[in-house]
C-alpha cells in the first residue's frame, strides 16, 4: 500500500512558520501551570482561588475563538495569525508592566488579553495545519505540530523556577520575578510577528475546503449539513470541551500534588517545576511518538486506547500509593497527549467550506480548562489533593466513547 504524504514541497516552509507557533503558545501555557502554587504562597490564595489562572486564559478561548474565526473568513488565515501575535505580545507586556501593583486581579486581566491572543492563534493554527498537506494524514500533521507545543512545555516551568525566587521578596516585589520571562515573551512575539507580516503564505479559501474535503462524490451533500446536524462534530466540540477540562486539572495541580504534606510521598515546593517539566516531556514524546504510531494504527483506535489508559490511571493516582501514584500520574500525562490534536482532526473532517467556522466552535470548547481547575480546586481544599484527581476520570470517559462511536461521520 503506497503511503501518504505528510505534506508537498509546497507547504514545507508554510508547515515549519506554522509549527513555531505551537511552541510559542506552549511557553505560555507551561509557565501559567507553574503559578497556582506560586501564587497561592505568595498571595496567600486557596486552591480554588488559584484556578482563576487557568480561568482568566481559557474564558478567553470562549470569548475570542468565534470572533477570530470570522476574522478569518473575512481577512484570511494570515491576518488572524498576525491578530493573534499582537494580543499575545501585549498581554505579555502588559503583566510585565503592572506587577508592581500586586494585583491577582490586574494579573488576570492582563491573562485574559494574552489568552485573547493565544486564542486566536488556535483557532487559525490548528485548521491551517491539517490543509497544508493530503487530508488523510491531517490527523498525522497536526500531532506533529503540537508536538512543538509540548516541547515548550518542558521549557515553561524550567521558566518557573526564575519565577520562583521571588518567594521571600518584600512589598511590591512579590510578583517582580514575572517581569523579565514576560517581558522577554512579548519581545519575541513581536518579532515573530513581524516576520509572518513579511513571510507570503498560502491563502487556503472556503473553496479549497471544499476541494479538499473528503465528501466524495457517493455523498456530494455530507460536508454542506448544517454543523448542528453533523454528530461526529458536535461530539467533537464536547470532547474536547472534556478532554481540556481534564488536562488543565491535571496540569495544574501536579506541583500541589508532589508537594502535598499530607501524602507519604511529598518534596520541596522549589522542586515543583522539575516534577512539572519531567511531566510535560513525557507529554512531548507521547505526541511525538503518536504523530509516528498513525502511520500503522488507526488515529480514532489510538484515542481510544490513550482514554482507556487514563481511566485506569487515574485512580491509582488518587488512592494515594506513593511512588506508585506518581509514576500512574506521568502516564496519565504520556496519554493524554495526543488527545487535543487528534480529537481536533477528527471532528472538523469532511466539513468543506464549514471548516473555519467548526474549527472555531472547537476552540471555543477550550473554556472547558476555564470552568474545571477552580472546580477541582475546591474538591482538593474539602478533602485532599489526592482525592482531586478522581474528577478527571468522567472526562475521559467520555472521550473514550467519542474515539470508540462517536467520531464516525454520517454519510446518508
Amino acid at each position: 500500500m503506497q503511503r501518504q504524504k505528510f505534506t508537498t514541497r509546497a507547504y514545507l516552509v508554510p508547515f515549519i512558520m506554522i509549527s513555531s507557533l505551537f511552541f510559542l503558545w506552549g511557553i505560555a501555557h507551561g509557565m501559567l501551570d507553574t503559578l497556582n502554587k506560586h501564587f497561592q504562597d505568595i498571595l496567600h490564595l486557596s486552591k480554588a482561588q488559584s484556578g482563576m489562572i487557568q480561568f482568566a486564559v481559557y474564558i478567553a478561548y470562549f470569548v475570542m475563538a468565534l470572533p477570530a474565526g470570522y476574522f478569518m473568513k473575512s481577512f484570511g488565515y494570515k491576518n488572524g495569525i498576525i491578530l493573534g501575535l499582537s494580543l499575545f505580545a501585549s498581554g505579555a507586556l502588559l503583566i510585565a508592566a503592572t506587577t508592581s501593583f500586586e494585583s491577582f486581579w490586574i494579573f488576570l486581566i492582563c491573562l485574559f488579553i494574552l489568552g485573547c491572543g493565544l486564542a486566536t492563534l488556535e483557532t487559525a493554527a490548528n485548521p491551517y495545519t491539517t490543509r497544508l498537506g493530503p487530508p488523510e494524514t491531517a490527523e498525522r500533521r497536526i500531532n506533529f505540530s503540537q508536538s512543538f507545543n509540548g516541547l515548550a512545555w518542558v521549557i515553561g516551568p524550567l521558566i518557573g523556577l526564575y519565577i520562583y525566587r521571588a518567594q521571600d521578596a518584600g512589598d511590591g516585589q512579590k510578583l517582580s520575578s514575572l517581569v523579565l520571562p514576560y517581558m522577554l515573551i512579548g519581545l519575541v512575539v513581536i518579532a515573530v510577528a513581524i516576520v509572518f507580516l513579511k513571510t507570503p503564505l498560502p491563502e487556503i479559501t472556503e473553496e479549497t475546503d471544499a476541494a479538499d474535503s473528503d465528501a466524495g462524490p457517493e455523498n456530494p451533500s455530507a460536508a454542506a449539513r448544517p454543523l448542528l446536524k453533523q454528530k461526529h462534530f458536535v461530539l467533537g466540540v464536547l470532547a474536547q470541551f472534556s478532554y481540556v477540562a481534564a488536562q488543565t486539572g491535571i496540569f495544574s495541580y501536579l506541583i500541589n500534588f508532589v508537594t502535598d504534606e499530607n501524602q507519604a510521598l511529598h518534596f520541596d515546593k522549589e522542586n515543583g517545576p522539575y516534577f512539572l517539566a519531567f511531566g510535560f516531556a513525557l507529554f512531548m514524546i507521547g505526541r511525538m511518538s503518536g504523530s509516528w504510531l498513525m502511520r500503522f494504527f488507526r488515529p480514532a483506535a489510538m484515542l481510544a486506547f490513550y482514554a482507556l489508559m487514563c481511566c485506569l490511571l487515574l485512580p491509582l493516582v488518587s488512592i494515594g500509593l506513593g511512588w506508585v501514584s506518581l509514576v500512574s500520574l506521568y502516564g496519565v500525562f504520556f496519554f493524554m497527549s495526543i488527545m487535543f490534536p487528534t480529537i481536533f482532526a477528527l471532528g472538523i473532517r469532511n466539513l468543506g467550506p464549514q471548516t473555519k467556522k467548526a474549527s472555531s466552535f472547537i476552540v471555543m470548547s477550550i473554556v472547558g480548562g476555564a470552568v474545571f481547575p477552580p472546580v477541582m480546586g475546591w474538591i482538593a481544599d474539602n478533602s485532599s489533593m489526592s482525592v482531586g484527581f478522581f474528577a478527571p476520570i468522567p472526562q475521559f470517559v467520555f472521550i473514550l466513547y467519542y474515539a470508540i462511536s462517536g467520531y464516525k461521520v454520517k454519510t446518508d
